[in-house]
């Protein structure tokens, strides 16, 4: 891990936790509690303080945050994770809807972690850390199973109570090094838009006839809806919706165009239940019925000889 800063300014309270001054003895070394429980009564402000002795992870699922943070202010909006280590300065302004996880763990856990598994978890707190989770929705559900695990041991501990919390919260520092890495390299090796948007095409080529939903090309990509209709609009202009819809409209017109099926067989090759269907979003999409546009494909095709 990094070498200790020097300590705060005497006018920056330190805490075990948000409002203990000092920790128990015995206490455990790791606690977790929601967003909620401490930043409703201070009027979702947590002025600048420091933790002696521990490592903090914000998991801001939804709401908005504004974090002051060493010499910087970050503006997040949720799902997004904020990583502090003991001697940073740090406060929060959260918007009333707020909602989210705030773990604690002692920095004997962490260390303990990172000499045994190879510095495991100093990615994370090496310096501070703003992590993004919109375009990891598969590994955002798996933390959020995680915490919820964690929340539920705490309200309810049983016979081996103390390892199950140091396990479940060590399992979360690792599913987020696994983000963390998957962010760094998507920058490093300039993993851009456009190979994104070519994924999303090759997706829409397996799966265009079955008209698959937005959100099932965004969930084969590990992307939100909203993070893929970005990129598509970025990259071509046009929506992820609209952008299927031309695919399995070009298939309808090559059908029509070479195949001496009738039109409601195209339409159920298609994945149409419904030909009367197909007919109304052909002549929407492309201005003639299917079966006029096949008229003036043969017709073309007749004059061209």
């Amino acid at each position: 891990m990094a070498s200790k800063p020097s300590p705060p300014p005497p006018d920056v309270p330190r805490f075990a936790l948000y409002g203990e001054l000092q920790r128990a003895d015995g206490a455990e070394l790791v606690h977790i509690e929601t967003i909620q429980t401490r930043s409703r009564q201070h009027d979702w402000h947590i002025g600048r303080h420091t933790h002696q002795g521990l490592f903090q992870v914000l998991f801001l699922m939804q709401g908005h945050v504004r974090a002051d943070v060493g010499d910087a202010v970050w503006e997040r909006d949720g799902p997004a994770v904020i990583t502090i280590h003991p001697a940073l300065e740090h406060g929060f302004d959260f918007s009333e809807e707020a909602q989210g996880y705030v773990l604690t763990i002692d920095e004997q856990l962490v260390y303990a972690a990172g000499r045994e598994r190879g510095d495991l978890f100093a990615p994370l707190f090496i310096s501070p850390l703003a992590l993004s989770l919109e375009t990891m929705p598969a590994l955002h559900a798996r933390i959020k199973t995680q915490l919820d695990s964690l929340m539920a041991e705490t309200a309810w501990p049983h016979y081996g109570h103390t390892h199950l919390l140091e396990w479940l919260a060590c399992g979360v520092l690792v599913l987020l090094t696994r983000a963390q890495a998957e962010q760094q390299s998507a920058h490093q090796s300039g993993r851009g838009d456009f190979e994104l948007f070519s994924r999303f095409r090759a997706q829409v080529e397996l799966h265009f006839r079955e008209q698959w939903q937005v959100g099932h090309y965004a969930d084969a990509l590990q992307l939100s809806p909203v993070r893929l209709n970005r990129l598509c609009l970025k990259v071509a202009g046009r929506t992820a919706f609209d952008l299927a819809q031309d695919r399995l409209m070009l298939e309808a017109c090559r059908k029509l165009t070479y195949a001496p099926s009738p039109v409601a067989s195209i339409a159920y090759e298609l994945g149409f239940q419904d030909p009367a269907y197909f007919s109304r979003l052909f002549k929407k999409r492309m201005g003639v019925t299917p079966k006029d546009f096949r008229r003036q494909s043969l017709t073309g095709a007749v004059q061209a000889d």
